[in-house]
Formats: C-alpha cells, structure tokens, sequence
C-alpha cells in the first residue's frame, strides 16, 4: 500500500468569537459592581481610555462612529466620536496637571488630625474577650490557656477544640484548664465559651440567679421535648402544671442561644438596583441606573497620534492601536450590555404585566425562551443577562432569574407559578391559628379549593424553601 500526499479542498464552518465579541459576553454577566470594577481596572491599565467629568452636553458613554485604525477587518468594526473640541494645547495641558505641591486652603489647620488615618472596624469577639481576660491581671499561663480557648471559639461563640487538646499544648493541668475556662464564661456575653447548647442556657440561668428550678429542669434534661414542642410529655415527667411548664418555657426563649452574634464580623450587603420600573398613571417607565457610571471616551490625544501625518510606527505604534482599539470595544460593549438588558426587562414587563400591578400572587409561569424569541436573542444570552442583575419594581427589589419559573397546571385550566404557589401557602400559614397550626395536607386541600392541585410533599417541599417549621414545631401554648 502507498503512501502519497494530496491537496483537497474543503469547505466547513467554524464559530469564531473575535476579541469584541468575548468582551462583550464577558461584559455581560457582570453584576453592576463587577462591571465597574472592571472598568476602573481598565482605565488604569489603558492609557487610551479615559473618564470625562462632569460637563454640559457629554455623553455618559459616547457613541462610536469614527474609524479608530485601518490595519484589518477587525479593526473597522469599532468606532467611535469625540464630541470634545479638538483643539487643545496638550503642552499646557500636560504642565497644568502635572504641577507638584500641596494646595493650602484658607482655614485649615495644622494640628488638625488626618481623618484618613483612621480605620473604622467592629470590634470582634476575640478581642472583646481578651481584653476582658487582660483586665483580670493574669500570670503567663492563665493568659496562654485563655488566649488558646479564645482563638478556637466559633462564630456563635462556643469552644470548638477539646480541653484535653489544650492541656496537650499547654503542658497545664486539666484542673487549671478548666478554672480558666470557667472564668470566660463569665465574661460579657454571657454563655460564651460554652461546649454545648446546653451548658450555654445554663450559665445563662445562674447569671439570672434561677438556680434549681424548672427552668434549669428543663434545660438540663428535656431540651429535646422542648425543641419538639411537647410540653405534656415535659409535664407528665416532672409532674408539673401546664400553666408553670409555658413560664418557664418563656424564660428559656428569652436566653441567648448563640452569644457570639452580636459580634459577628458579616458585614450586609446592599443590593444597588441595576434597572428601575417605576408606575406613572397606568403605564410603567423603565429607566437604567446610570449612576456612578463612569463616562468613558478614547484619549483624542492618542487619537491624534495614529490620523497624523507623521504616524507612530514599530512597536509603539502597535501598542497604541491595540490600547485604541481595546478602548472602544469596551465602550460599544457596555453599550451593548445596557441596551440588552432594557430589552429584557421591557419584554418581562409585558409577560408580568399583573405582578407589577398586583404582586406575587400574579406571577405568571415563564422560561429563558419566552423572552428570547420575543427579542430575538439566544437563551444563554438572556441567561447571561438576568444573573446577577437587580431591578427596583413597585412590589419590592427582585432579581431578574426570579421572574421566571416552572409552572404548575390547575383544575379548571390553564397554569400559575410555583412562586404564587409558595406565596399562596405562605399567605395560610401567616393567616393560620397559632395553637392549631394547619398540616401540610390541611394546606394541600385549602389550595385544592383555589383550583391548585398538588400533593402535600409538594406542600412539604415549598414550606422547607420558605424556612417554615411544621405545623407540630409552629405550634403555641
């Protein structure tokens, strides 16, 4: 058999996501606080992208329509306009900026302290405790023992290592382990260094000074019963009334199962809406949050370098075209991203037009591909788009994956959302008799009569999402 080459002609086709196109996917499924993160990494890394202040008749994100290179197919693509004046002397420009020294403003003094010196930090509990096991004037191995107790508290405020682990590296007895240990629970707050949730409740009764009564009963030998609900059962075996068994439970709720909360060092997080709805007459206005958005045009200056007649050639002049062409695509994207995601939401506005006016119980069932063929974009795309993006509606903040979901079809027709569903059976609870809480299938058979027919394990599944309790545990004395 021989071997031989040949030249064969062959015509395929390929998907090839040029720079632009990657950006702009990229660009996409950012959250606001990504993409301007992003950007601001970019204008320090591009010396071709800069940020306009402030000024009358500015863009915040200028259009592109000029040519920016001519080396390449990729290159005409991108445009863009510079809408500011082109005659600028950049020698005075350059010195004006440039000028060293400190400007002095009338009034200021100096012995005034350098607020930006300062940290503002919540205390955390480590520190609250051994500032407390300071103030007791400790000798170097009480100070050893209780910094190691300290510095393997959790975040609830219970001691996560063994006693004999302590005593292994510290070379202490177990008896002064333990002294030491005693004294930080009697620290601020009360409870902590607890091993269990049981000996926390009970530091906490005798810092009340409830020692050896039901209370401590209770705590010490019935927190099961106690979780459950089961009040009779705790009643039948200490041979109490009911009426004393509810005041001591009482007591118990108003004690601190987790004593390290109030120093928990997780800071909230603040949702900033990208997109606004809001209701005007019968109609609603859909406006993009366009604040803090850097406006963002191509340097004119190196602009200038690449149209002049003496261009900058070699390696320099690659350099600024890359930079220039870099800096455009970034504008044309984000561009790109503001106008999908408008279109998106004007296209759940007109799918969800009864939550906006209504609420939750009005949501409709709806996927990634009603929208998609209503804009004409490909399902990653809305995928992309609705992650990680907030919208402000007159019903509250929602993400935008929160207005889709699954459908569940009802007795006399047509289908509701599993999310009007779970509000539905968050509506009974909420309307329910503490002392008679409803089951899971009495919840099943009042939705029946509302024409919604799924199981109690459905019941049971959507009450778990919604953090609710059974109805043994949610009921009240």
């Amino acid at each position: 058999m021989a071997l031989e080459l040949r030249q064969q002609l062959k015509l395929t086709q390929q998907l090839i996501m040029t720079p632009q196109l990657q950006m702009a996917i990229k660009l996409l499924q950012l959250s606001r606080l990504e993409l301007m993160d992003t950007i601001r990494q970019e204008l320090e890394e591009n010396p071709a992208l800069e940020e306009l202040q402030d000024a009358p008749g500015d863009d915040r994100l200028l259009e592109p329509t000029e040519p920016v290179v001519d080396d390449g197919a990729a290159a005409k693509e991108v445009t863009i306009e510079d809408k500011i004046q082109d005659d600028i002397d950049w020698s005075n420009y350059l010195d004006e900026y440039n000028t060293p020294g400190r400007v002095n403003y009338e009034g200021e003094s100096r012995e005034a302290p350098k607020y930006d010196a300062f940290i503002a930090r919540k205390e955390t509990l480590n520190d609250h405790l051994l500032w407390q096991l300071l103030m007791t004037s400790p000798n170097k191995l009480e100070e050893n023992i209780g910094s190691l107790i300290v510095g393997n508290l959790n975040q609830d405020g219970y001691l996560d290592v063994a006693l004999e682990e302590i005593v292994r590296i510290t070379g202490a007895e177990m008896e002064k382990v333990e002294e030491v240990l005693a004294l930080i629970q009697t620290f601020d707050p009360i409870g902590v260094a607890s091993r269990n949730l049981s000996e926390c409740l009970m530091i906490q009764a005798r810092h009340l000074k409830i020692d050896d009564t039901l209370v401590t009963e209770i705590i010490k030998n019935h927190l099961g019963n106690l979780e459950k609900r089961n009040y009779k059962a705790i009643g039948r075996t200490l041979k109490v009334g009911m009426d004393d068994i509810v005041a001591a439970v009482n007591i118990i709720k108003s004690l601190e199962p987790r004593p390290g909360r109030e120093y928990s060092d997780d800071t909230p997080q603040y949702i900033t809406p990208d997109i606004y709805v809001y209701k005007m007459d019968n109609d609603f206005v859909i406006v993009l949050n366009d604040d803090g958005m850097p406006k963002l045009r191509v340097n004119p200056f190196y602009r200038k370098s690449i149209g002049a007649k003496d261009k900058v050639s070699g390696e320099a002049g690659s350099y600024i075209q890359d930079k220039l062409r870099s800096a455009a695509w970034l504008i044309k994207s984000i561009h790109q991203r503001q106008k999908t995601i408008y279109k998106v939401m004007e296209s759940i506005l007109q799918y969800q037009r009864g939550f906006f006016d209504k609420g939750i119980t009005h949501l409709k069932p709806m996927v990634l591909r009603d929208v998609a063929q209503d804009i004409g974009m490909h399902e990653s795309t809305i995928s992309r788009v609705t992650t990680n993006k907030y919208a402000y509606t007159p019903q509250g903040i929602f993400e935008l994956k929160y207005f889709f979901n699954s459908s569940i079809k009802r007795d006399h027709g047509g289908a509701i959302a599993s999310v009007s569903v779970q509000e539905k059976i968050k509506q009974i609870i909420a309307s329910e008799n503490p002392r008679k809480p409803y089951s899971d299938d009495k919840i099943a058979k009042m939705l029946k009569e509302s024409h919604i027919d799924i199981a109690r394990r459905t019941v049971a599944k959507y009450r778990e999402m919604l953090n609710v309790l059974p109805s043994s545990r949610r009921k009240q004395i």
